[in-house]
């Protein structure tokens, strides 16, 4: 049991007013943090805290502690962030547009609003079908590239979701995938080149490189045209991954092939900025020998290597010490997170909130992520709407109740990704510590655009840390719960 002081003792008092940490029958609220030199935001893995805002003054300098003392090094400075988000996928928007007008906007601004909510500010979406859609669809299902075009769900359902969300964030940065080319583009493999009419696997036919290249501009340009700016692309969803029920394989060869030949010459035509993302697949590559280090061989082409900001990674398989290999290998590269799904085969809300903060969150971050993006952000209690072959057994950042669209579970990711963007902003670049470490703290700290430093630290041990924060012009003290996440913001 750990020390339990007056000030957390008030956060335990303010925390039994807040709603059930069960499934919440009400509509969601944004409370505005009190204004004092240091917001502090808990959530602990007992959900006895979840997002509370702890004000903290500055105090005087100690003359002891020395050894709990994390030392803020801001000459030392790594990589620039983006932000932090989940996908907005065709589930997602189907159970977000049941819910009641009210209910939606007060759940969206307290999940994306900067001041009064979290703050996400990074999302992604899928360019034509994912495997979280109502249907399986691309933006040009008609044989010819003159049949491009946004499909219908998407202008139905997604497009009024985005534009609610950018209301609320007008920052927000929007990261598209495609799970799969059309199915007139895929051949059975590049040796026979046979038409492959499926949905399921098959790979990209040489001879549409260009069309597929056009492809892409002409849906950066349509999303731009509906006021939707698309920062960056990844070039295919798990290229390694034929199994999914839309999905398309992609070798490092044929992506650097494509890039090279069609896509970064299209887009340079096209005077389009919009970054273009590598890979956007598992840290150990599936186990396919000859597709390690995947985005490293396509650097190893400077050819390729112009046209390519960075690789996107998921963590369904391998370790995200494979983010400091290929940084260490090409530095000048980006590396980004893009995806981390939760359901019932690996899921407590305590297990999970430790290990993705942990791995995902500020693992990433201190293995030179810009972003870091968990999968759907909204399905119903059944995992649903899902497409047959792909995840019946996932769950959202936030579950949602089908038989009323308005009781919420905000399962860990809604948490972890919500402490992220709190205490760092887009734009923010990670900074150096020194002093204070112990075995089952984590933590990261940063410089944010208005002046302000954003820390996020990790308690995974069973007992209380006392920690001191200090920037050599303030500090503060305070005592982490065990098994929590606590995120800090305060003025230089």
């Amino acid at each position: 049991m750990f020390k339990r002081n007056f000030l957390y003792l008030a956060t335990v008092i303010s925390c039994l007013s807040l709603p059930s940490c069960k499934a919440e029958e009400i509509v969601p609220k944004v409370t505005p943090p009190v204004q004092k030199d240091v917001d502090v935001y808990v959530t602990t893995a007992n959900k006895s805290m979840l997002f509370v805002n702890v004000p903290l003054s500055f105090g005087a300098k100690p003359n002891m502690d020395i050894e709990t003392t994390i030392n803020v090094v801001p000459t030392t400075t790594y990589q620039q962030i983006d932000g932090f988000g989940a996908a907005i996928t065709g589930s997602s928007c189907y159970n977000l547009l049941r819910m009641s007008a009210a209910n939606r906007a007060a759940l969206l601004k307290e999940t994306f609003d900067p001041v009064s909510g979290m703050g996400y500010s990074y999302i992604r979406i899928s360019i034509g079908a994912s495997d979280f859609s109502l249907d399986e669809f691309t933006c040009c299902d008609t044989p010819g590239i003159e049949n491009f075009g946004i499909p219908a769900y998407d202008i139905r359902d997604l497009f009024p979701i985005l534009k609610e969300i950018l209301t609320i964030n007008p920052t927000l940065k929007i990261l598209a995938s495609p799970w799969t080319c059309p199915r007139w583009m895929k051949v059975n493999n590049l040796t026979d080149l046979q038409p492959y009419n499926s949905w399921t696997s098959g790979q990209l036919n040489p001879k549409y490189y260009q069309d597929y290249a056009t492809y892409f501009v002409k849906y950066v340009q349509a999303m731009k045209n509906e006021g939707f700016n698309i920062d960056a692309i990844t070039i295919q969803n798990e290229p390694l991954n034929r199994g999914n029920s839309v999905s398309l394989y992609m070798s490092w060869q044929e992506q650097a092939a494509f890039v090279k030949n069609a896509l970064g010459p299209k887009f340079a035509q096209a005077g389009i900025t919009t970054k273009i993302v590598a890979f956007d697949h598992n840290y150990n590559y599936d186990n396919i020998s000859d597709q390690l280090s995947y985005p490293v061989k396509m650097y190893a082409d400077p050819e390729v290597a112009k046209y390519v900001d960075g690789a996107a990674y998921h963590a369904y398989g391998g370790d995200k010490s494979e983010l400091l290999n290929v940084h260490n290998a090409y530095p000048t590269k980006n590396l980004y997170f893009t995806e981390m799904s939760i359901g019932t085969w690996n899921y407590t809300f305590d297990g999970d909130l430790m290990w993705s903060m942990r791995e995902i969150g500020i693992g990433c971050l201190n293995n030179y992520c810009k972003a870091v993006i968990v999968w759907n952000f909204m399905l119903d209690e059944k995992g649903a709407p899902n497409r047959p072959g792909g995840c019946n057994t996932c769950y959202g950042a936030v579950d949602i109740s089908s038989s009323d669209y308005k009781t919420l579970d905000r399962k860990s990711h809604f948490y972890v990704i919500g402490h992220l963007a709190k205490a760092i902003s887009p734009g923010a670049v990670r900074i150096g510590t020194s002093g204070f470490q112990t075995s089952g703290l984590y933590y990261t700290m940063v410089l944010n655009t208005d002046g302000t430093y954003g820390a996020v630290l990790q308690n995974d041990t069973n007992s209380s840390i006392k920690v001191i924060l200090d920037d050599a012009k303030h500090w503060f003290s305070y005592v982490i719960p065990a098994k929590s996440i606590v995120s800090c913001r305060w003025k230089k």
